[in-house]
């Protein structure tokens, strides 16, 4: 099976991974998922007159004045609406994103420089971080573009870019981790990723050279991260450089240098830190950060209800995460890795998608009175304890036009555009069905030949999945992933039952058309409860004159210990206050000795919700939850919601 070409960025791949994605996936999925993709299409990424505005930055060095980031929506809106494209195949929005290459192409200046830095301005603040999303941008748009003279053009360019950045910053000359005013340079070390990809491209050894100086480096000024990552003892969240974002995309960087070197301390430096914040730093909806942006032990501290009230669980944490996992799945085949991304598609990703166009005006008008008002079609941040949606736009930039834009809704397409991606990966052996969606699904056996898979599901809300084979008779494996969730599994092929392992169960045998296996998955519904942890020690006190992080300890309140959660299968469920009038009443959930909940069915919400029950209370009375992402749509408070819900009135 040829699934990357030498001379490809995902050529080196074939060496080093366990999982592939086959760059010529067909899929048509139904339902919630199929409808993300569209809205995104259709609301944010076909729009010529966003990306000229996002193009224009370029051109008037609009981050001269505060060292801004508005450089970095092009590119990061780019990558997304790449993936977008490789499901929907719709030739208009390839139309705008071709139109809009050729236009930042007339964006770089005679040195080489696509920049919203002025030369006495650059490398200050986020101009790298800035430069990174322009080439991730290109290189993206590489993998769907059908013109080999504009490849060419593009390459070229982004060698331009890359050469002037190398003529200025390396051993010798300015230090990569001194081109930011802010997070230590991790922002800046970023950068790691596309350079080491535009090696991948051209096969320049200047490009690793360049990548090699940058890792030992170790990402910021004042520390290593990825030799502590390494050394395995140090969790995420007491990093002396916290910011998730950032700090995820400078591991991304070195799992593409692994990939490229076969390092493989790289590798293990990768997956310690993927791991370890797996166990410290994930929420129950699959994000990070209950203090702004930042790793800060968010598994044990997601409860504390004073940190509700402020910005937490950024949608650029959300969708760089899920990126990172659908690296880690591919690198690795851990099936943890597939768990991870679904749990973030389902509630916080799919949460913050706003497809009722809301607005939060006030947030907005009172820093810019004079602004043209617009809805974004991403939220920024997702409250866990009583709260609204909407309470910021991320990154929010003001542009010279008077629009404004942010860093999450830029990344947000991003999130959808993998989902094809990760669903159905190869192996040497088989395929490998990481996420069960309705609809079909056309790929490649080990021989190459053509395989359709049709899912016939309900699922997340439905327990059973039937996947129909379509192929010319052929013995390959086709591994299931088995969520770690489910505690109770079924498997059947033709009506046979097969022995479920955990992980992936993996079936071989000699396929036909057909063929049909049945997977039935434990969606009991589970009840979560928070962790005690007493007294911790935080980085997220931030020095911003003196670019320094220092440590806090901070104390766990009596009360974040009286809340309760729940989730059936993959989905966090939730209360709304549009379903019983209120999210803030203390609750005693009915639930058995192994922490089960018998839900009923209901069909009371009245709006658009994937799942909707009746949770049992002690007293004999209920109260109605749906799933998270469909919670809080409105914005404001006739749709407060939460998913941490009290136990006890504790104000």
């Amino acid at each position: 099976m040829e699934l990357y070409k030498k001379g490809t960025v995902n050529y080196n791949r074939l060496a080093t991974d366990k999982l592939f994605i086959d760059e010529n996936i067909k899929a048509k999925f139904t339902g919630k998922i199929e409808e993300t993709y569209r809205f995104v299409e259709e609301f944010q990424l076909i729009s010529p007159e966003e990306w000229k505005r996002f193009v224009e930055q370029f051109r008037v060095n609009s981050d001269d004045h505060d060292f801004g980031w508005r450089g970095e929506f092009w590119g990061k809106m780019m990558r997304g609406g790449a993936f977008v494209y490789s499901y929907t195949k719709n030739s208009e929005l390839y139309n705008v994103l071709t139109e809009t290459v050729e236009d930042i192409l007339t964006a770089m200046d005679s040195d080489g420089r696509i920049s919203t830095y002025s030369l006495d301005r650059e490398f200050r603040g986020w101009d790298m971080w800035s430069r990174k999303y322009v080439l991730l941008g290109m290189q993206y748009y590489l993998e769907i573009c059908t013109s080999d003279e504009l490849s060419v053009r593009v390459i070229n360019a982004m060698k331009a870019q890359t050469d002037y950045i190398m003529s200025k910053i390396g051993p010798g000359k300015k230090d990569i981790t001194e081109t930011s005013d802010c997070w230590r340079g991790v922002n800046s070390s970023s950068i790691l990723e596309p350079v080491v990809r535009l090696y991948m491209l051209t096969g320049e050894k200047k490009y690793l050279d360049f990548a090699e100086y940058i890792v030992e480096r170790g990402g910021a000024s004042i520390c290593n991260i990825f030799e502590i990552a390494y050394e395995n003892i140090t969790d995420p969240y007491q990093f002396p450089v916290v910011k998730a974002y950032e700090t995820i995309s400078c591991f991304e960087g070195l799992l593409e240098y692994y990939r490229v070197t076969g390092i493989e301390k790289w590798k293990q430096a990768i997956i310690n830190f993927a791991k370890r914040l797996i166990d410290t730093d994930v929420t129950i909806i699959g994000s990070s950060g209950t203090v702004h942006e930042y790793f800060d032990h968010s598994t044990v501290r997601q409860c504390e209800p004073e940190l509700s009230k402020g910005m937490m669980q950024e949608t650029c944490v959300t969708v760089t995460w899920m990126k990172f996992c659908m690296q880690l799945l591919a690198l690795t085949g851990e099936s943890c890795f597939a768990d991870e991304f679904e749990k973030s598609l389902y509630n916080a990703y799919l949460g913050a998608v706003n497809t009722d166009n809301s607005v939060n005006s006030e947030f907005i008008l009172e820093r810019y009175p004079d602004v043209k008002m617009r809805s974004m079609p991403f939220d920024s941040y997702s409250p866990l304890i009583a709260g609204v949606r909407g309470t910021g736009v991320g990154g929010l930039k003001l542009m010279p036009d008077n629009n404004y834009y942010g860093c999450c809704a830029c990344i947000g397409s991003a999130g959808i555009g993998m989902v094809h991606k990760v669903a159905t990966m190869v192996n040497k052996n088989g395929i490998a069905v990481n996420l069960y969606i309705d609809g079909k699904v056309n790929t490649v056996t080990p021989e190459g030949k053509e395989l359709e898979l049709n899912f016939a599901t309900e699922y997340p809300c439905g327990d059973k999945v039937k996947i129909s084979v379509g192929c010319d008779e052929e013995e390959f494996n086709i591994d299931l992933r088995i969520p770690s969730w489910s505690k109770e599994t079924a498997v059947c092929v033709n009506g046979d039952a097969v022995s479920v392992t955990e992980g992936y169960t993996s079936i071989s045998r000699k396929w036909k058309n057909g063929d049909e296996i049945v997977l039935t998955l434990d969606m009991r519904t589970s009840v979560m409860h928070p962790v005690w942890y007493g007294k911790d020690i935080v980085m997220t006190n931030i020095a911003w004159m003196y670019n320094y992080v220092s440590p806090v300890v901070v104390m766990q309140s009596q009360e974040s210990m009286y809340h309760i959660a729940m989730r059936r299968g993959p989905i966090v469920l939730a209360r709304d206050a549009r379903l019983d009038g209120t999210v803030d009443e203390a609750v005693e959930i009915a639930y058995d000795e192994n922490g089960y909940v018998a839900l009923e069915n209901s069909d009371k919400a009245g709006f658009n919700a994937m799942c909707e029950y009746q949770v049992p209370l002690k007293n004999g009375k209920s109260f109605t939850v749906i799933d998270y992402a469909s919670a809080g749509k409105t914005w404001d408070d006739k749709s407060k919601f939460a998913c941490w819900l009290p136990t006890k009135k504790y104000w």
